[in-house]
């Protein structure tokens, strides 16, 4: 006579991958990560790095990846004021993780066709 399984523990990364997701998975954040992996970058110089993204939406993801660590803000008191952006070590960390994503994404994943 079998015996009745005790039912699968969810999988343990399902918490973090959904919470990294949460936040990657936005238009613009792994380009702006992609972008500062160059270096400490202005909003205007970050900006031309992510064409296509309006200024409202680059503050917002600015605050956004700032807020989970992934990036820094560093303001230089001037004259003038100068502020620049960084990424952090977890955003470091996370450079080749985004390159490897992108080539599985490239080999597994068909583009879809624009509406």
């Amino acid at each position: 006579m079998d015996r009745p399984q005790p039912p699968l523990a969810p999988h343990v990364c399902d918490a973090a991958v959904t919470l990294a997701f949460s936040i990657l998975g936005k238009r613009w954040n792994g380009m702006i990560v992609d972008a500062l992996g160059s270096g400490e970058l202005s909003f205007a110089a970050l900006r031309r790095a992510v064409v296509g993204i309006s200024d409202a939406v680059l503050s917002e993801r600015l605050t956004e990846l700032a807020g989970a660590h992934l990036l820094s803000r560093i303001v230089e008191s001037g004259p003038p004021v100068s502020v620049r952006y960084a990424l952090t070590r977890s955003g470091e960390e996370l450079l080749p993780v985004l390159q490897q994503l992108g080539e599985w994404a490239s080999t597994n994943l068909a583009p879809t066709p624009k509406a």
